[in-house]
């Protein structure tokens, strides 16, 4: 496997801006760069290191280093448009990995569906599944667990290209010759936008699935068996708003599964299910956010639930006291302690937990990877995501909490320049995508938001109504409200910081990306006396479109959610769409815009110029004709910061 359209402006729009003597350029393209090591992992026996890194032209490589003299064993990486995508140590080695392709109508690569496999050495190479394997199946396969207990097998599960709503098949492959062992076929199908969960017991015989109802397309069904070769049968399912179990992992020697769980709590707790009995037992639970596991590890599987990870102020954690493995549970507690304030996980380890890679990352700093000895004691960095970000002083973000207007506690971020006193500051209001499910977090950085801290604004970024983390309840009472109650929260927000002396009230714009970039234009059109600018980039602006082009409404799954999640009468949707109540705008609009955007089409963003320019409506335009949703290639995230940078200049800078 080692192989050797337009950027313009319209007649009616704003005079072209001159970009501002203070935009740092050589600064943007430190933040627009990709990260350079993606992951690091450490072999079973401790003897080697990979990791993947990106390379000039852009695509990712994987590289192997002997760790006693530092020697680099060997370099893989794709063909043509192809990059390493994810890895795993098989055995002490093995190698099976991922490719991944650059799909011009996507913001960012996409699985090929093929599995590879390599020695450390870089021989043996072996094209395991696909058209391209000694079997030319025309298939795309996935690695279910890397099964442990049989160093020289994985087990996968695979799916017919061609067919719209393939049944999944389960194989036991050989990670050597790609001879495969069939494990029977999962009684679910691979729906398109849903994902079928498999969950092995430490045997490596599967034992739970999780995925869409074959005969209800909006019922999620978990489904059980005794042990291989046995039948399935159904342990429970739900509705998305009764509340339901996301297995994880089964504890050994065990029926039972380690789960997320809302079933009997809003927020997600932590819970086991039986899935003999089929009854479920609560671990933990925080009334205001969701929990996430922190598992020991033993022989290469989880092991035991020790303690919780969960973010509502900020990044935090919980360990319980009667663990069996303290030992591990001591050393995961030590780790993070070393890294306050940060998300610090274990991203790879020997088989005996002798040395662990970690990794670190915030939302005030980049990912980094360490190597922790723990005979020697030793904590060593390996790489840093962005180097050329070490040492640079990243302007800081944290955690606000206010009040809607009708009593909802409203977690969000704010970032705020360098050297800032906090008093009367140019304002940018940063609502996120998706919405529904997503929220802006302090694991993970922002790079726009740091990007315009960077040249003196402040950055709100609210998790309005509909966000996830914070519980069912709060996640539906944005339904059918994007553009009414969601709205309100980010004003609410926008008029809690103005009262706190930190917003300049005549100097506040708006921006965001997808449902963001909707939300931006939708907030002017119900706040046109509060916002001097507005920037929608990728945005959704005619709701009923929505039910027409773009990939969401193509699957069952993507309509299903559109139901749900928006208004049910055409009317209900025209009114909270941007597009049909331009006139009420007083701001000026920047619209930006991929040609090859397939999650929200480019009708969206021409049907909200055009009606800009039939009101004389002053507006910008930035159009990219080969990026998807969300720019990929850096110098046009560049260029967007740069226009965007002088757009806000010119409207609330100094």
């Amino acid at each position: 496997m080692k192989y050797s359209i337009l950027v313009g402006l319209a007649a009616l729009v704003i005079p072209a801006l001159s970009f501002s003597s203070t935009v740092d350029t050589e600064l943007l393209e430190n933040y627009a760069k990709h990260a350079q090591y993606l992951d690091v992992k450490i072999s079973p026996k401790g003897d080697y290191l990979a990791a993947t890194s990106r390379i000039t032209d852009g695509s990712v490589q994987l590289t192997v280093i002997d760790i006693d003299d530092s020697k680099i064993l060997s370099v893989t990486q794709g063909q043509g448009n192809e990059s390493v995508g994810s890895f795993q140590w098989a055995n002490n080695e093995r190698l099976v990995m991922t490719m991944v392709r650059e799909v011009g109508s996507l913001d960012q690569p996409v699985p090929t569906g093929e599995l590879f496999a390599m020695d450390a050495d870089g021989s043996k190479q072996v094209i395991l599944t696909g058209p391209r394997s000694e079997s030319g199946e025309y298939v795309f396969a996935q690695v279910v667990d890397y099964l442990p207990e049989q160093p020289d097998a994985i087990m996968i599960y695979q799916r017919s290209f061609t067919s719209a709503e393939p049944y999944l098949d389960l194989y036991t492959m050989k990670i050597t010759s790609g001879r495969k062992r069939s494990e029977g076929r999962i009684p679910l199908k691979a729906y398109r936008s849903t994902n079928v969960q498999v969950v092995l017991d430490d045997q490596g015989v599967s034992r739970m699935v999780l995925g869409i109802d074959p005969e209800d397309g909006n019922k999620t069904v978990i489904l059980g068996r005794d042990g291989a070769n046995q039948d399935w049968y159904e342990v429970t399912s739900y509705y998305e708003e009764e509340g339901g179990f996301v297995p994880l992992l089964m504890l050994p020697g065990t029926d039972q599964v380690v789960g997320l769980s809302d079933s009997e709590s809003d927020t997600r707790a932590l819970s086991v299910l039986d899935i003999s009995s089929k009854e479920e037992t609560i671990l933990a639970e925080h009334p205001a956010t969701d929990l996430m596991p922190i598992m020991s590890v033993k022989n290469g599987r989880a092991n035991e639930v020790i303690g919780a990870a969960f973010e509502q102020q900020g990044i935090d954690t919980f360990f319980f006291s009667d663990v069996k493995d303290k030992d591990y549970s001591n050393l995961v507690q030590s780790l993070i302690a070393t890294f306050p304030g940060q998300s610090v996980s274990i991203n790879s380890s020997t088989r005996d937990n002798r040395i662990l890679t970690v990794r670190v990352e915030s939302v005030n700093s980049p990912t980094k990877f360490y190597m922790f000895d723990r005979d020697k004691g030793k904590l060593a960095s390996i790489a840093a995501a962005k180097p050329w970000l070490e040492g640079h002083p990243i302007p800081k973000t944290k955690t606000i909490v206010y009040k809607s207007r009708d009593g909802l506690d409203i977690y969000g971020l704010l970032t705020l320049p360098n050297g800032s006193d906090a008093k009367d500051l140019p304002l940018i209001l940063l609502p996120h995508g998706g919405p529904h499910g997503i929220r802006d977090t302090m694991s993970r950085m922002d790079s726009d938001a740091k990007v315009f801290a960077e040249h003196g604004y402040a950055v709100f970024q609210p998790n309005f109504r509909g966000s996830g983390g914070y519980g069912r309840q709060f996640l539906e009472l944005g339904y059918k409200n994007w553009g009414t109650t969601m709205i309100n929260d980010m004003t609410d927000g926008v008029q809690h910081l103005i009262k706190e002396g930190i917003a300049d009230q005549d100097r506040v714009c708006v921006y965001g990306a997808s449902y963001g970039g909707y939300a931006a234009v939708q907030s002017g059109v119900r706040e046109p006396d509060l916002y001097q600018c507005i920037v929608g980039f990728v945005g959704v602006y005619d709701l009923n479109l929505m039910y027409e082009q773009g990939d969401i409404q193509q699957a069952r799954a993507g309509r299903n959610y559109l139901d749900q999640v928006l208004p049910s009468a055409e009317e209900g949707r025209e009114a909270q769409s941007p597009v049909y109540n331009v006139d009420k705008l007083k701001a000026p609009v920047f619209i930006i815009q991929g040609g090859a955007d397939v999650r929200v089409p480019e009708a969206h963003a021409f049907a909200l110029r055009d009606a800009l320019k039939e009101r004389d409506h002053p507006y910008e335009w930035m159009y990219k004709e080969a990026e998807g949703h969300g720019f990929y290639k850096p110098e046009n995230n560049v260029e967007r910061w740069q226009k965007m940078l002088a757009f806000f200049d010119k409207y609330i800078g100094e």
